[in-house]
């Protein structure tokens, strides 16, 4: 990009806006900056995905072999994690595409669909000729090959029309008439209705309280929390039988993503923990112990608090080191906790701590011998508390202050000999030792909901900018005049509907499969990213304001800075959850 010494943002854009129009010599014809190009075929951005796939598929089949399919990955840990984004970003490409296809052929949704549609798929294409050229040695494909996909004459054809500026530039404009709102085609009258509803709740009951819990690092209300619960926000993929919706997880995710329009901490992540929980109840938990939490936890009377990461144990979760010892208490048979836990998120005002503890010393069987136990507790407010037991057990912990995400608090956690009963051990004895894989199954569902979460914050953002370049005026006129703004809304927007689209697509994969992992991964992966960027894009075009605390915009790219981190944290995202699987697929 070029950089001008001197000149601010606004003064670039009137300098763009001012060039002079470009005549074409041959035909005679005017084009302005802000033209609308001819419509995109859509048979046209199937084959560059086409061509797409068939490089990242060649590219995933040599690494594959160059790492005995996925076991000598550390050995190439930068060229794997370039592939796995190669695929997400491919993936997310197909379920767009596929998108845009369904609304064409359902006569639903609007023209600009299959525009970012091609926008997408151009620039994904973009990104992986250029990378495969440069580092040609570690794809394993040959300049011929690259010639006769990504290379050859007709897809550079499709890929310079998909990508002009005139293309993205529409895109932004017609954002800016919609002001950023979201009312994008759902072939699914449930998910709809959802949405529908959500959004008013949202509007109505969260969005008046988001900054207040943001400045003051304030706690999310009782008050806030049975308002969802009637709403049954809590128990939308509970399965019936156990007293939840049954409403399968685009419903849910749905829900995530309007809630997080309005305030992440404050509304989207409260359904995420009982969500986690509930997936390893559904996977390993006895008949009784479903009967027992997942109606009170649909009903959302039981709030629940996650506790896997350790203050020197993160992304490596078989060595979690927090032991659980069979011991006996009051007479009753049970557990002893010792050790320490962190980030885990609403522990104070949670009743119930799913805790991931060791039931086997020996450190050697890594995740063999871990198991998942749910751990009661009374509430506490504020940033910290202590839980005393009548048999001397002892619960403490302290919020770690956090610079977003505010509205739940994380607590650095310490049990001393805190006594839980045998029967909350997730599946008992039938399940001993293998917390780590129900856990999984957990997270699987967090990673999902992460996709939601992102989502809903970069809609947040994008309707905020959207409506800021309408408002907002620059040398005599709104600055979404100018060109620059247009085309950087277009682009925010297109990889907003990608990561939307990507993790709506892995919702229904869950639906049909609960045990993926690779999907919800992609999802959680692409959508974290894009939030990050759209967050901060927005940022910039709000110019000094962005950086006021009274422009909501400046909440959103705190809070988005999160989404990489956790629930799997970028890096191992990418190397020991998509890369692995895809590598020994």
């Amino acid at each position: 990009m070029l950089h001008l010494p001197g000149l601010a943002i606004s003064q670039v854009l009137q300098n763009a806006s001012a060039a002079p129009r470009r005549e074409n010599h041959a035909t005679g014809e005017v084009s302005m900056g802000d033209s609308t190009p001819k419509p995109v075929e859509l048979a046209n951005v199937e084959r560059l995905v086409q061509s797409i796939d068939a490089v990242v598929t060649e590219a995933l089949e040599v690494a594959a072999k160059r790492t005995q399919g996925g076991k000598l990955i550390d050995d190439e840990q930068v060229h794997c994690e370039r592939l796995a984004y190669a695929a997400t970003e491919l993936r997310a490409a197909k379920d767009l595409l596929a998108y845009a296809q369904a609304a064409k052929t359902a006569g639903q949704g609007d023209a600009s669909v299959a525009e970012m549609a091609a926008v997408f798929a151009g620039e994904v294409a973009q990104r992986l000729s250029a990378s495969v050229d440069a580092h040609s040695t570690e794809f394993g494909i040959s300049d011929e090959r690259l010639s006769s996909t990504l290379g050859s004459s007709a897809i550079k054809t499709i890929l310079r029309d998909v990508v002009s500026d005139a293309r993205v530039g529409a895109i932004g404009r017609h954002v800016m008439q919609q002001r950023g709102v979201n009312h994008s085609w759902i072939d699914n009258e449930m998910a709809v209705m959802t949405r529908d509803s959500v959004r008013q709740f949202a509007d109505a009951e969260v969005t008046p309280i988001a900054e207040h819990l943001h400045r003051h690092d304030d706690l999310i209300s009782d008050a806030q929390i049975s308002k969802m619960a009637e709403l049954g926000f809590f128990g939308m993929s509970v399965p019936e039988e156990y007293g939840g919706g049954g409403m399968g997880n685009l419903p849910m995710i749905i829900t995530t993503e309007e809630l997080s329009r309005c305030s992440l901490a404050g509304a989207g992540s409260l359904i995420t923990r009982p969500e986690i929980l509930t997936k390893a109840l559904l996977k390993g938990g006895t008949e009784a112990q479903k009967k027992k939490w997942l109606p009170p936890i649909a009903a959302g009377e039981i709030m629940v608090g996650i506790s896997v990461t350790e203050p020197d144990t993160g992304s490596d979760v078989a060595s979690v080191k927090c032991r659980a010892e069979a011991a006996e208490a009051g007479g009753q048979k049970g557990y002893l906790i010792n050790g320490a836990k962190a980030w885990c998120t609403f522990a104070g005002r949670a009743n119930v701590l799913a805790v991931l503890a060791r039931t086997d010393p020996d450190m050697a069987k890594g995740a063999r011998g871990l198991s998942l136990f749910i751990v009661p507790k009374d509430p506490f407010a504020g940033h910290s508390f202590e839980m005393k037991q009548a048999t001397g057990g002892v619960l403490t912990g302290k919020a770690d202050p956090t610079p977003g995400y505010r509205g739940m608090h994380s607590f650095t956690l310490s049990f001393d000999n805190y006594f839980v009963p045998a029967e909350n051990m997730v599946g008992e004895e039938g399940q001993k030792n293998k917390g780590f894989y129900l856990q999984m199954a957990g997270f699987a569902a967090g990673r999902l909901q992460t996709g939601g979460r992102a989502t809903g914050l970069s809609q947040a953002a994008l309707e905020r900018t959207a409506e800021y370049a309408n408002d907002r005026k620059q040398f005599g006129q709104p600055i979404g005049r100018f060109h620059l703004t247009q085309h950087k809304l277009g682009r925010m927007a297109t990889h907003l509907m990608a990561g939307r689209q990507l993790t709506y697509a892995a919702a229904l994969k869950m639906d049909e499969d609960e045990t993926i992992s690779t999907e919800p991964a992609m999802a959680k992966l692409f959508a974290s990213d894009v939030a990050v960027w759209v967050t901060q894009e927005g940022q910039l075009i709000h110019g000094g304001w962005g950086y006021a605390e009274e422009f909501a915009i400046s909440r959103y790219v705190v809070d988005a800075t999160v989404l990489p981190i956790f629930e799997g944290v970028k890096p191992i995202l990418e190397l020991k959850v998509i890369a692995r699987n895809l590598l020994a697929a």
